[in-house]
């Protein structure tokens, strides 16, 4: 798992590297009997990916406008940007063209959350972004690819939609399975701190085999060309760089700093791990073409994506100053006033965490019961089988979600609880904040 994990840190190195291997396997092998893994990959490439997709995150409002903002750029301005790029760049090679457009077609991945997370941005509409786009992406991409390729490239609209809905579709809906399957066997906070972080790596590993695959299925035609790579990279870069661009000057004029880095990863990085997951099953032969395109795309995106976050603070000015669902730990440790004490001792040990809720029957929360309680009771020799009913809890305090994080520290202060219950506007329960969670954001903000 940790070498899994290696690949997804280091893909802007891994990327390169497996295309140079996949040529060199291409040209002394045939490399035909690949071809036969590109399913599977695909489903290894896809499945991961959304299994931790927050679908519920699109009934969520609050950030209608710059919602729609981003996805007008997304597919009214930026499909546009790479389909002109690809006339001009490509005028006799339309699979080339088309692997541009692809990739202009389907906006965010899980790429998304993160860069905006680590440029301080808005992360819940970051989010929602990427629900929006992979959903409104897999219903567009095909009419767009007719309607602007439809004359130069032989598009079967039935085959395309079957592919979509092979590899997006159904692994959307598997993955979603998985992920309440999960949450109703070990909980909310176990899923976000334990279970989520194992998914993508593997997710990693299907990119890293699908463009292995790509590379050596092209390799031929690259080495009878190999100046095609950089007639790729060219159009390649502009196209990105033209979307900052763009995107960073309309997220600076309509919105603050949260949302306009939000809308910059939200335009800007592109669902590159669907776009070759169709140009590889959809095109048969003709899709190593368009996958080249994708391949190269991989590594000019996280580049300037790095670039970008480097330098966020000269486009957006200073980081204003944290809030509390900015650090919060999603979900909540939490057994019922119907449990008894053996199960918190269970629940405490098992998770290595220094405290618990306790919840009604009615899903409200009735207090906090700590490590040093449990000890406590343990050294009075308390019954293993009390209920946690009739055993003393400490108060509850609960904040705010858009609480500043100097307030969540002083709010510990007064009440001399240092776990802290974080609430949505409605006053539900979103997760916890605790004192270490604070020491680490500010330990982070001045490195």
């Amino acid at each position: 798992m940790k070498y899994l994990a290696l690949l997804q840190k280091n893909l802007i190195v891994v990327i390169p590297i497996t295309m140079i291997l996949g040529f060199f396997f291409g040209i002394n092998m045939d490399a035909k009997f690949l071809k036969v893994m590109i399913l599977p990959l695909t489903f290894l490439m896809v499945y991961p990916m959304m299994v931790n997709l927050q679908l519920k995150k699109i009934f969520e409002g609050g950030d209608t406008k710059v919602q729609i903002t981003t996805q007008i750029i997304n597919f009214a301005v930026v499909p546009f940007i790479a389909y002109g790029f690809g006339l001009i760049f490509f005028p006799d090679n339309h699979y080339l063209a088309l692997g541009l457009l692809l990739a202009g077609l389907l906006p965010t991945s899980g790429m998304t959350i993160s860069w905006t997370g680590m440029a301080k941005g808005n992360m819940p509409a970051a989010v929602k972004m990427t629900v929006f786009g992979l959903l409104i992406g897999s219903v567009l991409a095909p009419f767009y690819m007719k309607l602007l390729m439809g004359t130069t490239v032989d598009i079967n609209m039935g085959k395309v939609f079957m592919q979509i809905g092979t590899i997006v579709v159904v692994p959307l809906i598997l993955g979603n399975i998985t992920q309440r399957i999960l949450i109703s066997r070990y909980g909310l906070a176990h899923y976000n701190e334990k279970l989520k972080k194992k998914f993508p790596p593997f997710s990693t590993l299907g990119v890293v085999g699908i463009v292995f695959v790509a590379m050596a299925l092209k390799a031929k035609g690259i080495m009878a060309n190999p100046s095609i790579l950089l007639s790729i990279l060219i159009p390649l870069t502009l196209f990105y760089i033209i979307n900052i661009i763009m995107s960073i000057f309309v997220g600076k004029l309509l919105f603050k700093r949260g949302n306009a880095i939000a809308l910059l990863y939200g335009t800007v990085m592109r669902n590159l791990s669907i776009a070759l997951a169709i140009a590889i099953t959809a095109f048969g032969k003709d899709g190593a073409d368009i996958a080249i395109v994708i391949a190269l795309g991989y590594i000019i995106q996280v580049q300037l994506a790095a670039w970008v976050v480097k330098l966020t603070d000269k486009i957006y000015g200073p980081v204003p100053e944290d809030e509390a669902g900015q650090i919060i730990h999603l979900g909540l440790f939490a057994l019922h006033t119907v449990d008894n004490l053996k199960s918190a001792v269970r629940l405490l040990a098992e998770e290595n965490i220094h405290s618990l809720a306790v919840l009604d029957t009615n899903e409200q929360v009735k207090g906090i019961l700590t490590l040093k309680q449990v000890i406590d009771l343990i050294a009075d020799e308390l019954a293993m089988d009390t209920l946690l009913a009739d055993v003393q809890l400490e108060s509850a305090v609960l904040v705010d979600t858009h609480q500043p994080v100097s307030e969540v520290a002083k709010t510990m202060k007064r009440q001399h609880e240092y776990k802290i219950l974080i609430t949505d506007a409605k006053g539900n329960i979103e997760g916890v904040v605790t004192a270490q969670d604070i020491l680490k954001d500010i330990a982070g903000s001045k490195i």
